[in-house]
């Protein structure tokens, strides 16, 4: 993102992934909210855990590292697992609620950022990738998203692979690559 009209865009993107899992993921039964792909992959379940995790400790936070520090102090590494344990007890209904409030908390919070180009072109230090710029992570924010909805729509897809029988050619959303 350079411009604050790319910001506006992203932001109406970010502002509609609650609702989306909601409409899409709420009173659906519990296996299919809780199958994965396999070993070490993620449920639908386990990406709304990481997404909350993401609004508690990596974008805004990290938003205001490059503002208030720019490259002088490097962002916290983000624990990618960090849901395995947080999630532990909740109900998905009870994730989906966490993360529409948060992600409506950080919302506000981006309001509150005055988001000029020069702003935007400001450069921060990520433990593993290096120098980013604040474009660079508002847009990685907005693309992490659409990430994780398309892994929760493969996710869903692969439990009714087998079932589909000779249409799985046609079936793209069943590639993992």
């Amino acid at each position: 993102m350079r411009t604050p009209e790319e910001l506006a865009e992203g932001i109406r993107i970010l502002q509609r992934t609650p609702a989306v899992l909601q409409a899409w993921l709420g009173g659906l039964p519990e296996h299919i909210v809780r199958s994965n792909e396999g070993p070490e992959t993620w449920s639908a379940y386990d990406v709304i855990g990481h997404l909350i995790h993401g609004e508690h400790t990596d974008w805004i936070p990290r938003m205001q590292i490059i503002l208030e520090y720019g490259q002088n102090r490097p962002f916290v590494p983000f624990d990618r697992f960090a849901q395995f344990t947080a999630s532990q007890g909740k109900s998905l209904e009870d994730l989906l609620r966490e993360f529409s409030r948060l992600r409506a908390a950080n919302m506000r919070e981006l309001q509150m950022i005055a988001f000029t180009p020069e702003a935007l072109a400001r450069k921060g230090r990520h433990p593993e990738l290096g120098t980013v710029t604040l474009g660079e992570l508002f847009a990685a924010w907005v693309v992490h998203d659409l990430t994780h909805i398309h892994q929760i729509a493969r996710v869903m897809a692969k439990q009714f692979e087998v079932q589909i029988g000779p249409w799985v050619k046609y079936m793209g959303v069943l590639s993992r690559g």
